[in-house]
């Protein structure tokens, strides 16, 4: 039983038999208590006093739900508590199964807010090479998890087109052997899409994501096209129209099978955050994420033109939640969705195996990052710092080292020391900790330091106010009707049956 800060004199009684472990904190009001297995439950201060102090008993209106949930000893079943734990950490040690692979760093963009550290259309130097290509698809099909998911990154994919083919014929034909479940994915700008191309990621199942920041003046704004007035909006629309047309046509659930968007928060688009959201909904895109701006890459250069700080952005990440859920309340189907990550760790027994969302932290373990000229990194994050100047980062190359070794190198070991919230101080203590995450590599290029402090670090205050906003609602939610909403929002059906004793996110 633990928090931030100590117990004060106005909870001199306390009995540490009759409790249960747990951390609290106070949230809306209330004292606010969380459990490792994700349980939680609201009390008052005076019935917290009682808790502390093994005032409650069996007539406790909570006293069940207390006890069910772990935080009354007496009585508790500590075997169906540790069965609930181990299956919410049930991804540690099945090994990385998210493996970008950055085809090229070309591309024909210019974004003002560019992580990529991309090249020139003409720098076919940064092209990955089928050899490399090969050793990439060798190497990831060491590892011992039973899925796993390839995703085409940049620069621009699509302009290295042979080595996605390659990649996905040759998984699948080496994969006989693994039988592991397999998926593709195309994070693309769609700016240099044809139909040739087009139908073979449709004929192959490949996934597809795209950049879409808002309304045109937005997304021209933000991402214009190299050398040119014009802007992407346009061409991303009517290759978004043009795959959910065909998705229908072939007969695939458009709730399953639909162009995914990103969106990437810049001065030009908070205050424009409900014409975006009616934007996608327009789309017929289901998920939208609001994220804030990372300090990789071409960013550190232009962040007074784009940047919006923490505070700024959780305020406006507020009123879009709120429209996000009204929508939701009006009957349309969108999600926000790294609150959605959130809830499926508070509402539900398992957890997303979201790599950057977990304790410890995905890079090297959950994920790996593999560059165009076959450097192995432990995150794309990683090989955006290198790309910099700074080659920490770097776990060696395709065809001279194992998945093992890389996943035991010591830099991926000390991002996992720094990551593990159990022991780093304010967070395990702090009342989010079964929700969050910690992002090492931010701390690093923030502060130098793989640690950091974390109440200092934006990436803890982002989580710390998400996870505040959510638990705030639910409190409020006297008739269950945003619960049942957000329910819906923990809900994944599988294209396919998953893969045993994993999901993904």
């Amino acid at each position: 039983m633990t928090r931030s800060g100590t117990i004060t004199q106005r909870h001199p009684r306390l009995d540490i038999d009759a409790l249960g472990p747990f951390r609290f904190g106070r949230v809306a009001g209330k004292v606010l208590l969380t459990h490792d297995t994700g349980q939680w439950i609201f009390l008052s201060e005076t019935d917290f006093t009682a808790l502390l102090a093994g005032q409650v008993g069996t007539d406790h209106p909570q006293y069940a739900e207390l006890l069910d949930k772990g935080f009354i000893r007496d009585g508790m079943d500590a075997e169906e508590i540790a069965d609930r734990f181990r299956r919410k950490k049930r991804w540690l040690g099945m090994g990385p199964h998210l493996h970008v692979v950055i085809a090229t760093l070309r591309c024909n963009q210019s974004c003002k807010y560019c992580h990529a550290s991309r090249t020139d259309m003409d720098r076919v130097d940064t092209d990955m090479s089928l050899e490399t290509a090969k050793k990439v698809v060798d190497t990831a099909l060491q590892s011992p998890s039973p899925y796993l998911a390839f995703e085409f990154q940049g620069g621009e994919p699509t302009v290295n087109f042979d080595v996605i083919k390659f990649i996905v014929e040759y998984a699948r034909e080496k994969n006989r052997q693994e039988d592991k479940r397999l998926d593709f994915s195309l994070v693309t700008n769609m700016t240099c899409m044809d139909e040739d191309k087009a139908e073979w990621l449709l004929a192959n199942d490949v996934l597809l994501c795209t950049s879409l920041d808002g309304p045109q003046d937005v997304q021209d704004w933000n991402r214009p096209l190299t050398g040119r007035a014009q802007g992407s909006f346009q061409t991303v629309m009517k290759w978004i129209t043009y795959f959910n047309r065909r998705y229908v046509e072939l007969g695939r659930d458009p709730d399953l099978w639909h162009v995914d968007a990103l969106m990437t928060t810049t001065r030009r688009s908070v205050q424009r955050w409900t014409d975006i959201i009616d934007l996608y909904v327009s789309l017929g895109i289901r998920n939208i994420y609001l994220r804030p701006l990372n300090p990789f890459g071409f960013i550190t250069k232009t962040w007074k033109m784009v940047g919006v700080d923490m505070d700024e952005f959780l305020q406006l990440y507020q009123q879009a939640l709120d429209h996000i859920i009204q929508l939701n309340r009006d009957g349309v189907q969108i999600i926000e969705g790294t609150a959605a990550l959130f809830l499926k760790k508070m509402l539900t027994p398992d957890d997303p195996n979201f790599v950057d969302l977990r304790s410890p932290i995905g890079a090297g373990t959950g994920q790996i990052a593999y560059n165009y000229d076959g450097t192995i990194f432990p995150s794309d994050e990683g090989r955006m710092i290198d790309a910099m100047g700074d080659d920490l980062f770097a776990l060696g190359k395709v065809g001279q080292v194992s998945i093992q070794d890389a996943i035991r190198h010591p830099t991926v070991r000390t991002m996992a020391v720094a990551s593990l919230l159990d022991s780093l101080p304010m967070c395990s203590t702090c009342w989010n900790a079964p929700y969050c995450g910690v992002r090492p590599l931010h701390n690093y290029m923030q502060g130098g330091d793989l640690f950091g402090q974390r109440i200092r670090t934006p990436k803890c205050q982002q989580h710390m106010g998400i996870a505040r906003m959510l638990f705030e609602r639910l409190q409020a939610d006297d008739d269950g009707s945003l619960a049942r909403i957000f329910q819906r929002w923990t809900v994944t059906r599988p294209r396919e049956t998953p893969p045993p004793d994993i999901t993904t996110a």
